[in-house]
C-alpha cells in the first residue's frame, strides 16, 4: 500500500515537473543535405504551414569540393565566402528571407573545429594546403599541432588533436574566434536565428563560449556526445552553461523502450540521467547516429513504422528542444552506403529522399505540440507493455499503439465531449477519421497495430482545427455557399498571396425569393460565415445580408483575406497573369552561376506554378552559364485558370580569358529596331557575334552592322541571300519579336533566329502542319503576346487533290487543331484545311487569342 502510494507520488511529481520545462522553441527539422532553394521551398509549402519552428540547414561556408560524400561540406576552407553544396550566397540569403517570412527559423550548422584535408579549390574558389596549413584566412601560427585524437581520456588532446587528420584551428586565438565570430555575425545579420556548433567537445567550454560572446551570444545547440569512458570535461553537462547541448542519451533511451516496453516511458526525464530540459536539444536519430556514426543504438527509418511512433512520443512529450530527423536512404550500413552523398534528384521527388516531415503521423504533431506548449502531462495510461495513451491537460490527448494488435479501450482524454479529429490520420488535419469522446470524458479507441492517433481541443468535426493557420492569416479554410449549389459546399483554394477563390458555375436565376445569393463560410457549418452588408464588393464577418449576384456562366469568385475585398470573374474575360524576372539583363562569366527571381509575378487569381526553362519549378532558380554567347533564361507562371505568361531574362555570357579571334575590333547593330542607335554585340565564339535585338514589324523594319558605330565601316546586303558586304543596302526584314542576330566577320554571313520571350500565351505550344511540310509539324515560335510565328516555303504545288493546303495544330497530334471553314483569316477549332496559292518563303503568324493567322512574303 505504502509502496503503491509512493510511486504515485513520484509519478505525481514528474508529470507536475515536466510541464514547467516544455521547450518554447517550436519543432526543428534537420533537412539533411538540402539545397537553398529546396528549403525556400519547403519552409513556404510545408514547414512553415504546418507549424514547424526552425530549419537546420547545411553548413554555408565554402568547403571541400564534392558531392560524392555528404561529410565534405564539414570541411570548411573559409569563413568569407558563402558558395556551398547549398547554394550560391545569393541562394542563401534568399531562402533566409522567404523562411523567415514563413514563419521559420533558420539555424545554420556552423563548423569551424577543423579546416578541410588535403589541397585544392573549395566551393568558392578559395585555394587550400593542409600539409601546409595555408588557407585563405588562416596560416600555419592559426592552428594547434599536437597530431591526430588518440585518447578520448584526455580532454586536452580531444582539444587540441586533430580530427580525422583535419588541421584543428586554435580557437583559443583571438585572431581566429574574430574571424569565426565576424562569419557569425555575418549570417545574423542576414536573419539567421542561430546555430548548431558541430564538434563542440572538440573545442574548450571557454572557448567555444568566447566566440559566441564576440558574434553576439547568438542562440545556440551544442554537439556535445557524452559518450561513456571518457574525459569528464568533455561530457554534455560541461557546456550547458554556455547554452543548449545535444542528448543523445535521450534517443538511445527512446530506442531502447520502443524495442522493449513504452510502458516505462512515462517517467522520462531528467531523472534518467538526462540533461536538464531547458538545456537539453534531442531527437531520436540525427545524420551521424543515422549512419552508425559516433555509436549507434538508436531508431531509423530503417525500423520502419516503429520510428515514426518515436517522433511522434517526442512531439507530444514535454521535454526538450525538439529536432525531426529528415534524410535521405542508403542501402545498408556499410562504409560507402553511409557516407555517400545526397541523390540528384528534388527532395521529396521520389523514394530516394525519406522526408519524415511530409508523414501525416509526423508532421501533424507539429501543431499538437504548438497547441499543448506549457501543458502538464495527465490521464497517464498502458496496457502495461507497448501501448500508452496520456493528456496534455485539456488541450489535447494522445494514444500509441507499439504492438501489432489493435489498441482497443475506453480511456479518459481531459477533453470535453465531441468529436474530434484525428489529426494524424491523413495530411489534412481533418481528413475524415474522428474520436468521440463522450461526457464523461472518455475516448472509446480502436487504434490498428503500429500506429498512433492524436485530439486536440478546438479541432472538431464541427470546427475543423480552426486557428492552425500562419500568423497573420484569417482562414485556414473556406467555403461558398449560395443558392448555385444549393447552399452546399463549394470549397475555396488559396494562394500564396491568400487570395481564396473557387470556379462557380451560375445560373443566373435565385431560388424561391428570385434572387440569385451566396456566402462565404470559413468551415463549412455556419460558424464564421461573411456576407455583404453595404454591397460594397468588401465582406462583412456575420452579416445577415447574402452576396446578389445576377450574373449567369462561369465565374472566378475570389477574395482576399488581408482586406475582405471580393470578386467574381468571368472565365471568358480572366486576364492572362504577369510574369516577373530578375535581373532581366546581366553579363555572366563562363562557367558562373547566377540566381533568378519570379516572386514578383503576379495573377487576378493568383500564380499557381513555376516554370523554368532550366527545369525548375520554385519562384527562384539558380542556373550555371557554361556555354558561351547570348542565353535566355525563361519563367513560365501559370494562374488557376491554366493561363500563362512569361518573362524572360538575357544573360551574356563571355570567356573570361578573352581568347577569340576576331577580324573585327567591335561591331553593332544599328536599324529601325533601336531607332538607328548602336546596340554593341558580344564576342561569343571564334569571329563570332551576336545580339539579341526586338523587332515590332514596322513598315520598312531594317537594319545594318556597324563596325565602330560612327558609319565608316558598315555592312549591308545586296542580294539577300544572307551574306553581307561593306557599304551594302539596309537588311529588311519583316520578323516580330526577340530574335537572336548573329554575324560571322570572317565569312560575312549572318542570321536571324526567333527566341520565345516573355510573352503571353493561351495554348502550351503551336506547329503547323500542311502539304509544305508534308503534314509533318513545323514548331511555330512565339514572338509577341498570344502571337505564334515561323517561316514555311510554299512550293505552289498541293497533294493528290491538287490544293496547297495547311492548319495549325497546337500538340502536333491533331487533338486540338484549327482551320477556316470561312476562309476570312479567322480559324475555328477542327475548321477546314486551309488553302493558298503563294510561292516562296512566308511567314505564317497565329494569334492564339483572336484566332486570326496571315502570311507575309520574306
Amino acid at each position: 500500500m505504502h509502496n503503491t502510494l509512493f510511486r504515485t507520488a513520484l509519478l505525481a511529481a514528474a508529470l507536475g515537473a515536466f510541464s514547467q520545462a516544455a521547450s518554447a522553441e517550436g519543432v526543428m527539422v534537420h533537412l539533411f543535405q538540402w539545397k537553398f532553394n529546396d528549403v525556400a521551398n519547403e519552409c513556404e509549402t510545408v514547414l512553415g504551414p504546418k507549424g514547424f519552428g526552425g530549419v537546420q540547414i547545411t553548413p554555408p561556408a565554402e568547403h571541400k569540393q564534392g558531392s560524392e560524400y555528404w561529410w565534405t561540406v564539414y570541411q570548411p576552407v573559409s569563413f568569407k565566402n558563402f558558395n556551398s553544396f547549398g547554394g550560391s550566397e545569393a541562394e542563401l540569403k534568399s531562402m533566409i528571407a522567404r523562411c523567415n517570412a514563413a514563419g521559420v527559423k533558420i539555424y545554420a550548422d556552423a563548423v569551424f573545429n577543423q579546416l578541410a584535408s588535403g589541397s585544392g579549390s573549395a566551393t568558392g574558389g578559395g585555394s587550400y594546403n593542409s600539409g601546409q596549413f595555408q588557407y585563405p584566412q588562416f596560416g600555419y601560427n592559426d592552428f594547434h599541432h599536437s597530431g591526430d585524437i588518440t585518447n578520448y581520456g584526455d580532454s586536452n588532446n580531444v582539444w587540441n588533436g586533430a580530427l580525422y587528420g583535419m588541421p584543428d584551428l586554435n580557437t583559443g586565438s583571438a585572431y581566429v574566434q574574430d574571424q569565426i565570430a565576424t562569419y557569425m555575425k555575418t549570417l545574423l545579420g542576414w536573419g539567421v536565428a542561430g546555430f548548431r556548433i558541430d564538434a563542440a567537445k572538440h573545442m574548450a567550454p571557454s572557448e567555444v563560449k568566447a566566440i559566441l560572446d564576440k558574434a553576439g551570444s547568438p542562440k545556440a545547440y551544442l554537439e556535445v556526445i557524452g559518450a561513456g569512458g571518457e574525459s569528464a570535461d568533455i561530457q554534455p553537462n560541461r557546456y550547458t552553461y554556455i547554452d543548449r547541448v545535444t542528448d543523445f542519451k535521450y534517443g538511445t533511451d527512446l530506442a531502447a523502450n520502443f524495442n522493449g516496453q513504452i510502458k516505462n516511458l512515462k517517467t522520462l526525464g531528467e531523472s534518467w540521467g538526462l540533461l536538464p530540459s531547458d538545456k537539453s536539444f534531442i531527437f531520436v536519430v540525427n545524420h551521424d547516429r543515422e549512419r552508425g556514426h559516433g555509436g549507434g543504438g538508436m531508431l531509423t527509418f530503417m525500423n520502419g513504422a516503429r520510428y515514426e511512433l518515436a517522433n511522434v512520443f517526442m512531439m507530444a512529450w514535454p521535454y526538450g528542444w525538439k529536432q525531426l530527423m529528415s534524410g535521405y536512404r542508403f542501402a545498408d550500413m556499410g562504409k560507402y552506403e553511409t557516407d555517400k552523398g545526397a541523390p540528384a534528384s528534388t527532395p521529396c521527388s521520389d523514394s530516394q529522399w525519406n522526408c519524415e516531415q511530409r508523414r501525416p503521423q509526423i508532421m501533424n504533431m507539429a501543431l499538437f505540440h504548438n497547441r499543448t506548449e506549457g501543458t502538464a502531462v495527465s490521464n497517464w495510461w498502458d496496457n502495461g507493455n507497448n501501448q500508452v495513451a496520456f493528456s496534455r491537460g485539456d488541450k489535447g490527448f494522445v494514444a500509441i499503439n507499439n504492438e501489432s494488435g489493435s489498441l482497443v479501450a475506453s480511456i479518459p482524454t481531459g477533453l470535453p465531449a465531441g468529436e474530434y479529429c484525428n489529426i494524424l490520420a491523413g495530411s489534412d488535419y481533418c481528413s475524415g477519421a474522428y474520436i468521440t469522446v463522450d461526457a464523461s470524458g472518455k475516448a472509446s479507441l480502436n487504434l490498428v497495430g503500429m500506429k498512433a492517433a492524436a485530439i486536440l481541443a478546438g479541432c472538431t468535426k464541427t470546427s475543423p482545427c480552426g486557428g492552425t493557420t500562419l500568423p497573420g492569416n484569417k482562414f485556414s479554410s473556406l467555403n461558398i455557399r449560395g443558392t448555385h449549389n444549393a447552399w452546399g459546399n463549394t470549397p475555396m483554394t488559396v494562394d500564396a498571396n491568400r487570395i481564396w477563390s473557387a470556379t462557380v458555375t451560375f445560373s443566373g436565376t435565385g431560388d424561391a425569393t428570385g434572387a440569385q445569393r451566396f456566402k462565404f463560410d470559413v468551415f463549412g457549418n455556419w460558424t464564421e460565415n461573411y456576407g455583404d452588408n453595404e454591397g460594397d464588393g468588401i465582406a462583412d464577418k456575420g452579416s445577415s445580408k447574402d452576396i446578389l449576384f445576377s450574373g449567369a456562366g462561369q465565374y472566378r469568385v475570389a477574395l482576399k483575406e488581408s482586406d475582405l475585398s471580393y470578386s467574381l470573374t468571368p472565365l471568358a474575360s480572366n486576364q492572362a497573369p504577369v510574369a516577373a524576372i530578375s535581373p532581366k539583363s546581366i553579363n555572366a562569366k563562363l562557367g558562373e552561376s547566377l540566381v533568378f527571381d519570379a516572386s514578383a509575378s503576379s495573377d487576378d487569381v493568383g500564380v499557381t506554378s513555376y516554370a523554368w526553362s532550366t527545369g525548375g519549378s520554385g519562384k527562384t532558380e539558380t542556373v550555371l552559364f557554361d556555354t558561351l554567347g547570348t542565353r535566355t533564361v525563361t519563367v513560365t507562371v501559370t494562374d488557376a485558370e491554366g493561363l500563362t505568361a512569361s518573362a524572360s531574362a538575357t544573360v551574356n555570357v563571355t570567356d573570361s580569358n578573352g581568347a577569340y579571334a576576331s577580324v573585327l575590333p567591335t561591331l553593332h547593330l544599328r536599324g529601325t529596331p533601336n531607332g538607328w542607335g548602336s546596340l554593341a554585340m558580344t564576342l561569343v565564339a571564334d569571329n563570332q557575334w551576336e545580339a539579341l535585338v526586338s523587332f515590332d514589324g514596322q513598315a520598312n523594319q531594317r537594319f545594318k552592322f556597324d563596325v565602330k558605330g560612327d558609319w565608316s565601316q558598315n555592312y549591308g546586303d545586296n542580294n539577300k541571300d544572307g551574306v553581307a558586304e561593306l557599304a551594302g543596302n539596309d537588311i529588311l526584314t519583316t520578323v516580330i519579336g526577340q530574335y537572336r542576330v548573329r554575324f560571322n566577320d570572317q565569312t560575312l554571313a549572318y542570321s536571324l533566329t526567333p527566341i520565345s520571350v516573355g510573352y503571353a500565351k493561351t495554348f502550351p505550344s503551336l506547329n503547323l502542319r500542311g502539304t509544305p511540310n508534308n503534314w509533318g509539324s513545323t514548331p511555330m515560335t512565339l514572338v509577341a503576346d498570344h502571337l505564334w510565328q515561323a517561316s514555311v516555303t510554299f512550293t505552289g504545288a498541293g497533294d493528290a487533290s491538287g490544293a496547297q493546303r495547311f492548319k495549325f495544330d497546337v500538340k502536333g497530334d491533331w487533338t486540338q487543331n484549327y482551320g477556316d471553314s470561312n476562309k476570312d483569316g479567322v480559324a475555328e477549332q477542327t475548321g477546314a484545311d486551309i488553302t493558298t496559292s503563294v510561292v516562296g518563303a512566308y511567314l505564317v503568324r497565329f494569334n492564339d487569342q483572336t484566332l486570326a493567322y496571315s502570311l507575309s512574303a520574306q
